[in-house]
């Protein structure tokens, strides 16, 4: 494993995470008094393992088809234009 690699990757992740909609609807379900926080915990960290795992594997058949280069291009111009519609766009 690649050391560098890995911090890269869970750094930007971690940061791209914090706050989201998936940090909120898990905040909602542990101050809920009745649900037990092990069970919200495991339910949320399975999700977010499935969907990186569905990332990786829907990344790694796109790099067959897709020129890398192309994919990070649509992907910037992605982020670019969310932030746009989250400044402009949003009421």
């Amino acid at each position: 494993m690649d050391p560098k690699l890995f911090a890269t990757v869970f750094a930007t992740i971690f940061v791209a995470e914090l706050g989201d909609k998936t940090q909120l609807a898990t905040l909602l379900y542990a101050s809920n008094a009745e649900n037990p926080k092990l069970t919200v915990f495991a339910a949320s960290a399975a999700a977010l393992v499935l969907a990186s795992a569905l990332g990786v594997l829907a990344g790694s058949v796109l790099a067959e088809v897709v020129d890398p280069r192309w994919m990070r291009w649509v992907a910037g111009l992605g982020f670019v234009a969310v932030g746009l519609w989250v400044l402009f766009g949003a009421d």
